[in-house]
């Protein structure tokens, strides 16, 4: 019986033994103790006693994962829970593989039996309050995996004993207070393939070694101390794909003072050296493959120097940051074009980068930042597909009509220019305009109305500028509008608000201040309740502030000062106003007393019925005086300035006539020299037809042109100026065949000037390199002969003292711009350097309308048509179809350069201006870019003259104001390309069945009919045996069909180049 009782009571402890909580779950209790706030109850709610399972796990707790009968999971992240932890009692989960509790608002500190979590694989507790420093213990978990103690307070050294994570692949200690020196046991961790230790305290240098880390694929320590020479053998031999150094003290090592970087490393993608000390320039040899792989490089805010290369092998590179350094020379025009690269983001800003930016062409490029260097010119003509475009403090000039070409920007800002001009009203590309910023510009007229159009508008500002008129009332209750500046401009009329568009007005800042806004200040303000800021100063309005501002609750700054506003101050103004001006008003009564808070300054001057309390003093007679005085020194300034402007206007005066009465002095004086025949009387060389040779200008030969005449005349003031400097304008001429195009002139009748005189030409000589360096009186003296004549002026050939030999173009009178715009123009052809393109090198502006002068370099042997055109005096046998073909190829790469690398069309293009160089004849084109030059007078008639000679696009015939464009220079290379083909002239009219017809019209006819091949020239007959030459032939002429289509079917320049360059 003894027996059978004590068996009964053993089985009692054992089954009450069974009902009792697991060491797992007694753990997890006593962690919940720690727990101050569970606003969703995740924890709370869930972790009791009444839901235990008795069988060692409580699977149905929340964040809890079981494996048997065992704890295997702690999972509570992103509750945004409040707790003071305890984390040494979760050692006794034995079978715990993963902690993670991160984004929440724990409080605690690694543990000290950290190091017996020994089957923690997964530990996260980022994002916290944590603090300490990291035990030497941590080196004990062998089995740990991930790591992320990132977000919290910790502090400290790293433990040499972290080498001790054997197994760890994700290493994450960032944001933290860690310091000291990085440990070179971090290099010992062979897994590892993440390690992030930014924003830190770490000092000294970077560790050798990560490169032996063959997984390791992000290392980012940003935003530490590191000093140091930046390792550039980690980066030629590491396997890594994101390395991220910037925001340290890394420096350059010797090696690389001259050469920034010798190779980076083909594995590396995203690097991201920014916020350093390096220096040296970008690469050597301006080549870029040491960059090559990379898709993320920014090497901002540094202290690299030099010219940026052309980035010609960065074919993966999406964004490129390289501002706030002291990079110079021009902007790699391949990063804008696009053509073969995928960026997405370019960043050059705050460096020494000048020239200009013609045209943004990248199909890709959606974020540009160019601000705050030196570029000049006009705005881009076309802006991609950028949605970002941030252009500001340049030095770009001329008007905004470029604009209208331009996508769909998002973000917009051309602030501290030289821009003038209105602004334009465009409407459709600008629908996603939400950030205008125009200020500091020299832009006029009034604020357009389209401006109240856009729907996604949220931030204008238009200040210091000169616009003038009235304020929109629409703009003031755009209902996206969130910001908007006017302020330092010349606004008139009254302030009007129209009742606000939506529910809740948007408008929180308002900035009408130095203009000339008049009359009273509305007194409904439904429109701008919500405003903060609000800024009204140095305008004339007047009248009382109404009760109704008030209303505007919201307001932290208001600026009222210097109006004549007139009353009481309200009395409940927004409390929550940190800023206050009303001084230099005429306000009156008693300062309301939440307004006492701020200083005496915000009230006076002015005010001198204004009343503030506790202050020093009644205010008045001090107000009163301080206004006497600025009025005393008004009226002194203004005496003092009406002196001046007399003054001025006396030495004006006194200029004009000194210089008018040189001038007559100096027209006398020419008008008395004798000038001597030097060759035989030839009245027809005037006209500039019909010999051989080249066309002889002289004196002698105008004088005896006129004798010869019936009618006694008065030599002309240009042809005077053409005889004394060697240079004929020929303002009468408007169209002549140039010597070298085929017409002939004998021998006898070249003839050279003689001119010795040192003061032919008194104007100013520009030279646009340091290629050259002559005066004026050395081109005065400078032997000269007639190459040709065409609508706009006459080209010679002068031969200089030194014996170099230049073409002086000679523009006719009336065709050339204003001074200011033709140098400004003339300037942009500078730097233009290309084996297919002649170089610009100066130009002169003499005092009278006919003295404006173009100097290039002299091509020899001549130009396509005088080797082309089979008439008498053509220079030198038939040109062979391997010639044509290299002609055509050369001109094709010409213009491409000057679309694609300039930006700017041709514009004049025929055989004539197609110059061959060398025994090699390589084609060069020239007269290039007149238009920029010209008035649009000018360009017209060059356009008349490019339709008579068959090279006019028909799109410009259509046209009452045309503009040559990039399409029309396809057209004009079409038809070369058919002259090459046919050896004919693109002007001769051609017989046929159906009356005469020019050139494109019968070759269209001929390829209809399927008889293109007798188009080809009869020289070419005997190569057409090789069957390759044929099918060159063909595609040659296939191309030139498709460049003379409709402009809508016209390929571009680049793909005419490509297609050529093929055959």
């Amino acid at each position: 019986m003894m027996y059978l009782k004590l068996a009964v009571v053993s089985l009692l402890l054992i089954s009450a033994a069974a009902q009792l909580p697991s060491q797992d779950i007694l753990s997890l209790l006593e962690f919940k103790k720690g727990i101050r706030r569970d606003p969703t109850g995740y924890v709370l709610n869930s972790w009791n006693e009444e839901s235990i399972d008795f069988n060692g796990c409580p699977s149905s707790w929340n964040g809890i994962v079981c494996n048997g009968g065992n704890v295997a999971g702690v999972v509570l992240d992103n509750l945004n829970m409040s707790a003071d932890a305890d984390l040494s009692v979760f050692a006794n989960l034995t079978m715990l593989v993963k902690l993670s509790m991160a984004k929440n608002s724990i409080a605690g500190k690694i543990p000290n039996n950290i190091g017996d979590f020994k089957s923690l694989e997964y530990l996260d507790l980022s994002h916290n309050l944590f603090s300490s420093s990291l035990l030497p213990g941590i080196g004990k978990l062998a089995s740990l995996r991930n790591l992320s103690l990132a977000g919290n307070n910790f502090s400290g050294p790293i433990p040499d004993s972290i080498s001790g994570l054997a197994s760890i692949q994700s290493l994450d200690l960032s944001g933290n207070s860690f310091s000291g020196p990085l440990p070179p046991s971090l290099t010992k961790l062979y897994n590892i393939v993440y390690l992030n230790l930014s924003v830190n305290g770490f000092t000294r240098e970077i560790p050798k070694g990560f490169e032996l880390i063959a997984g390791l694929e992000v290392l980012d320590l940003h935003g530490n101390v590191l000093d140091g020479p930046l390792d550039s053998e980690f980066l030629f031999l590491s396997n890594a794909t994101y390395v991220d150094f910037s925001g340290n003290s890394l420096v350059s090592s010797s090696s690389q003072q001259q050469k920034f970087l010798p190779a980076i490393s083909e594995s590396i993608k995203h690097l991201n050296l920014s916020h350093n000390q390096l220096t040296g320039s970008l690469v050597s040899g301006g080549q870029m493959q040491v960059f090559e792989n990379l898709k993320v490089l920014d090497l901002s805010y540094n202290q690299l120097s030099g010219e940026l290369p052309e980035f010609n092998f960065v074919y993966d590179l999406e964004v490129l940051k390289l501002s706030n350094n002291r990079f110079s020379g021009f902007v790699p025009s391949g990063l804008l074009k696009g053509d073969s690269l995928v960026l997405t983001e370019l960043d050059l800003s705050g460096n020494n980068l000048s020239g200009t930016i013609n045209m943004i062409t990248s199909t890709t490029l959606s974020v540009l930042n160019l601000s705050s260097n030196g570029l000049t010119g006009e705005l881009p003509l076309l802006s991609g597909s950028c949605v970002v475009m941030d252009l500001s403090n340049n030095q770009f000039e001329g008007n905004l009509t470029r604009m209208v070409k331009w996508g769909n920007i998002e973000f917009l800002d051309l602030s501290r220019n030289r821009l003038s001009g209105a602004i334009p009203e465009v409407t459709p590309q600008f629908l996603r305009l939400n950030y205008l910023n125009l200020s500091h510009n020299s832009l006029s007229s009034d604020i357009p109305k389209v401006l109240t159009q856009y729907p996604k508008l949220r931030v204008v500002d238009i200040s210091s500028n000169q616009l003038d008129g009235p304020l929109l009332p629409d703009l003031l209750t755009l209902s996206t509008l969130q910001e908007l500046y006017l302020g330092n401009n010349l606004l008139t009329g009254n302030i009007s608000l129209l009742p606000p568009s939506s529910a809740e007005p948007s408008l929180k800042v308002l900035d009408l201040s130095h203009n000339r806004l008049s009359g009273y200040f509305p007194k409904k303000v439904e429109s701008l309740v919500g405003l903060q800021v609000l800024s009204l100063a140095s305008n004339n309005l007047s009248g009382s502030l109404p009760t109704s501002m008030a209303d505007m609750s919201l307001l932290t700054s208001l600026d009222i000062c210097q109006n004549n506003f007139a009353g009481d101050i309200p009395g409940n103004l927004s409390v929550g106003l940190q800023s206050f001006n009303a001084s230099y008003n005429d306000l009156s009564g008693v300062v309301p007393e939440n307004l006492r808070k701020f200083p005496r300054s915000s009230f006076f001057p002015g005010n001198a019925g204004l009343q503030l309390p506790n202050s020093s003093g009644s205010g008045s007679s001090a107000a009163g005086s301080s206004k006497k005085t600025v009025k005393t020194i008004y009226k002194v300034a203004l005496v003092v300035a009406c002196v001046l402007i007399v003054f001025i206007l006396l030495l004006l005066v006194i200029f004009i006539c000194y210089v008018r009465r040189s001038k007559s002095r100096k027209t006398e004086h020419v008008s008395h020299k004798e000038v001597r025949r030097r060759a035989t009387p030839n009245p027809s060389a005037t006209g500039g037809a019909g010999s051989g040779g080249a066309l002889v200008v002289s004196a002698e030969d105008l004088l005896a042109s006129r004798k010869g005449s019936s009618s006694a005349e008065v030599i002309s003031p240009d042809e005077k100026i053409a005889a004394t400097t060697g240079f004929s304008p020929s303002k009468k001429s408007q169209l002549s065949w140039s010597p070298e195009s085929g017409d002939s002139f004998t021998a006898e009748h070249l003839a050279r000037l003689d001119v010795r005189s040192p003061d032919r030409l008194v104007g100013e000589l520009h030279f646009l390199d340091d290629s050259i360096t002559l005066t004026p009186e050395e081109l005065s003296r400078a032997p000269a002969e007639v190459l040709g004549r065409s609508s706009h002026g006459t080209s010679y050939r002068a031969t200089l003292d030194n014996g170099v030999l230049l073409t002086v173009k000679w523009l006719r009178e009336g065709v050339a711009k204003q001074r200011k715009e033709f140098a400004k123009e003339a300037k942009k052809f500078a730097n233009i350097r290309h084996p297919n393109v002649v170089c610009l090198r100066g130009y002169y502006w003499g005092p009278t309308q006919h003295e404006k002068l173009i100097l290039s370099d002299y091509i020899s042997p001549g130009s396509l048509a005088s080797f082309l055109y089979d008439r008498p005096g053509r220079k030198g046998p038939p040109l062979s179809w391997a010639q044509r073909l290299k002609i055509a190829v050369d001109i094709a790469r010409g213009l491409n350069y000057l679309h694609f690398d300039r930006a700017v069309p041709h514009g004049n293009l025929k055989a004539t201006n197609v110059l061959l160089d060398g025994p090699d004849l390589n084609a060069r084109v020239s007269d290039y870019c007149l238009h920029r030059l010209m008035t649009q007078a000018g360009t017209i008639e060059q356009i008349l003259d490019a339709g008579v000679l068959g090279y006019r696009a028909p799109e410009l015939a259509a046209s009452k104001k045309p503009l040559p464009s990039f399409k029309s220079d396809v057209y004009a290379f079409g038809v070369i390309l058919l002259e090459l083909l046919t050896g004919r002239c693109a002007g001769d009219v051609i017989s046929g069945e159906g009356g005469g017809v020019d050139l494109t019209d019968w070759v269209r006819l001929r390829v209809a009919e399927g008889r293109g091949t007798e188009c080809f020239d009869s020289a070419l007959l005997p190569e057409m045996g090789n069957p390759a030459f044929e099918k060159g032939m063909k595609e040659v002429l296939g191309i030139a069909l498709r460049c003379i289509r409709s402009v809508s079917e016209r390929p571009g320049i680049k793909t005419i180049y490509e297609d050529l360059s093929s055959i």
